[in-house]
Order: structure tokens, then C-alpha cells, then sequence
């Protein structure tokens, strides 16, 4: 049976996202009896208290289906972002998010917009679902250019991506030029702006950055407008699954109507229910990664190693003389897991997790090991 023949043809040759390998697989592999995984940018100082108290107490409930509308997780967020419940939705986190917002609204015809060397996955649903990806190049410093990206909307253009902050660049747009964008952006051939989707998984983080400003100030003025974020980053609940988004009444409700039932476990659910409000969780991440990037940039500074600054938990840096590839598998037979990111057409440059102290010194005390050599 030729199977191909049945497929899809968007998803023909379809190549799946590289996720990095647990690090229990990577010490069998390597042969390693240590490693640190600094690639995923995951929280150091691990899950929410309140989280693993919430998961250890519905342990026992786990033959139940879960609640399929998350009423409890919605009135929790409704209450901490003092939005309607109406106008949020829950998912399998911010990868699920992307899909059902992608099976909801893209089409054939449709052109999606989103920049150079943002998340990999925005171009993943847009060929998914057969729709044309419109890549609009970054500006000097790894920025989205976003007057550029209003320019290359047309009449054929069903929706924009915006990361803020950026993955894997770790840059972010300031309030006035998300407001510049969400004005300037041209009517499609529907007679509306295109959906704009605005991707915060960062945004706890960026929150510390003066100019920064979350996406909820203009939903209300903004009805063509999606914010979603995530529990996976400095909630530390990336084993969870378990994101959320704000929209419009009407286009929360058509999400609602096309998601798969019981999509957020009944864990994920308890987890973020008492995860939203854990400030401690929060500061104690904010303050550990604002000192731990400060002493990051000094030593990329000290060894010549150039670096973006960075909004988010990761810094971006450069790889020279060697290239991502191979700096990256050098640091891994040396113990340490950071990212290449030749997938994001950055063959020059690795992604790594801001870390522990510890591991922090660890990291570069084998990267200064691998480019002495």
C-alpha cells in the first residue's frame, strides 16, 4: 500500500519539530554519567510549590475524565488578569494553541506573515494546513520589523505572528511599535485587519524590561487580535502541557467549539489552577535570571563571544570559529546540552537556558574547554 497516495498533499515531506532528547536518553547515548540540559529553557528552580502540592492532591482522580471546559483554571485566570472567562481558552499548551488557531482559520489561499527566525512552528502550521508562509526578515539586532511585516500584508494575508519575546532570538517590541503595527495593518480581501497572533510564552520574564508591554492592553480595541501564554516557562510546568490564550467573545468561541474534548489534563489543570497566583514562583525566577544573564554576558564578554541581550531565559550567541552544530555536539560530549539553531536558518549560533549558578559556570567553563581547542 502506497500511503503517500492517501496523504495530504501539505503534508507530503512534512518534517516533524526536532525536540531535544531527555536527558536520561542523552546519558545512555553519550555514555555520560552527568549532564545538564541548558537547551529546552525550561525553569531551573523547577515547578511551582503550590503546583506539585495541586498535582499530588488530584493524584487520586485520574480515572475521572477531565473538566473539558477548565472552569476552574478560566475563573483563576479571569480572576488574575481581570479578563471574562468568555474570552479565554485553554490548550495542550502553546504548541497546541498554534495548531487549533492554524485548523481553525488557515486556508489554501491564505498567506500567513511571520519573521525570519521566529518560532518554527508559526511556518509548521502555516504548511500544515496548505497556506502560503510570507517570511519577513529581522531587523539589525534580531528584532521583528514590524513595519516591514504590516508592508507585506495584502489582500491574501489571513494572519500575522508575533513573538514577544522572541524564540530563539530573545528580543522583544515595545508598546509603542506593537501599537504602530496593530494600527497600520492594511484591510485583507475579507474587508478586516488579519488575525494578529501575539505569542507571550515569555512574558512573566519580559514583564522586567521598562518598555515592554503584555498584549491584553489592546485586546478591546483589537478584535482581530490573540494573545496566548504558558505555564511551561517560569511556572516550571513544561511536562504538563498546559497553555492559555485571550481573544475576542467570538473568536474564543469558535476555539472552544473546534478544540478536542478534555485537551488539558486534569493535573495540568489542578497545576496551573494553583500555579497562577504563586508570586513567589515568580519572583524567585525573575531574580535568579536577571542575575544569572548579567553574569552570562560578562563572560560571553570576557571570552569575545558575541550575544544578543536578551528579554526571556535563554541567550542567543554566536559560535564562531566553530559552527552551531558542532559546538553544540562538542558541549554535549562534554556534559552540557544547549541548542543549534540551524532549523531557524542561524547556522552561526546556539541557544542556551540560563541556568543555576552551577550550571551556569559549568556551561562555561566547557565552552571555554571546547573553544580553546
Amino acid at each position: 500500500m502506497e500511503i503517500k497516495k492517501l496523504v495530504r498533499k501539505s503534508c507530503l515531506g512534512f518534517e516533524p519539530y526536532t525536540a531535544g532528547k531527555p536527558i536520561e536518553t542523552l546519558k545512555r547515548e553519550m555514555g555520560l554519567a552527568k549532564i545538564i540540559k541548558l537547551a529546552s529553557n525550561e525553569n531551573p528552580l523547577g515547578a511551582s510549590k503550590k503546583a506539585v502540592a495541586a498535582v499530588k492532591k488530584n493524584l487520586e482522580k485520574i480515572f475521572f475524565y477531565p473538566d473539558s471546559n477548565s472552569y476552574e483554571l478560566k475563573q483563576k485566570l479571569s480572576q488574575r488578569y481581570k479578563m471574562p472567562s468568555a474570552n479565554i481558552f485553554t490548550a495542550a499548551g502553546g504548541d497546541e494553541i498554534i495548531e487549533l488557531i492554524a485548523k481553525l482559520f488557515f486556508n489554501k489561499e491564505d498567506e500567513i506573515v511571520m519573521s525570519k527566525h521566529s518560532f518554527i512552528r508559526y511556518s509548521m502550521a502555516a504548511r500544515l494546513m496548505g497556506s502560503k508562509s510570507v517570511i519577513v526578515a529581522m531587523k539589525n539586532g534580531f528584532k521583528h520589523d514590524l513595519p516591514a511585516m504590516a508592508k507585506a500584508c495584502n489582500k491574501n494575508t489571513k494572519a500575522v505572528f508575533v513573538t514577544n519575546p522572541n524564540n530563539p532570538t530573545g528580543t522583544y517590541n515595545t508598546k509603542a511599535e506593537l501599537a504602530a503595527f496593530l494600527k497600520d495593518l492594511p484591510l485583507n480581501k475579507f474587508g478586516y485587519k488579519p488575525i494578529v497572533i501575539l505569542d507571550e510564552a515569555y512574558y512573566e520574564y519580559a514583564a522586567l524590561e521598562k518598555d515592554y508591554c503584555g498584549g491584553l492592553e489592546f485586546l478591546n480595541d483589537n478584535p482581530n487580535l490573540i494573545v496566548f501564554r504558558t505555564f511551561s516557562k517560569i511556572f516550571g510546568l513544561a511536562g504538563l502541557r498546559v497553555g492559555y490564550g485571550f481573544a475576542s467573545k467570538d473568536i474564543t468561541d469558535y476555539i472552544e467549539r473546534t478544540r478536542p474534548p478534555f485537551n488539558v489534563n486534569i493535573l495540568a489543570q489542578a497545576a496551573a489552577a494553583a500555579a497562577i497566583n504563586d508570586k513567589e514562583q515568580i519572583k524567585k525566577s525573575q531574580t535568579l535570571i536577571k542575575k544569572e544573564k548579567a553574569y552570562l554576558y560578562k563572560e560571553f564578554e570576557n571570552l569575545g563571544v558575541k550575544y544578543v541581550k536578551s528579554a526571556a531565559n535563554f541567550i542567543l550567541f554566536n559560535s564562531s570559529p566553530l559552527k552551531g552544530k558542532e559546538l553544540f555536539a562538542e558541549l554535549l560530549r562534554e556534559g552540557v546540552i544547549t541548542r543549534a539553531m540551524d532549523e531557524y536558518d542561524l547556522p552561526d549560533w546556539v541557544r542556551v537556558t540560563i541556568g543555576l549558578r552551577k550550571e551556569n559556570e559549568l556551561f562555561i567553563k566547557k565552552l571555554k574547554k571546547v573553544l580553546k581547542k
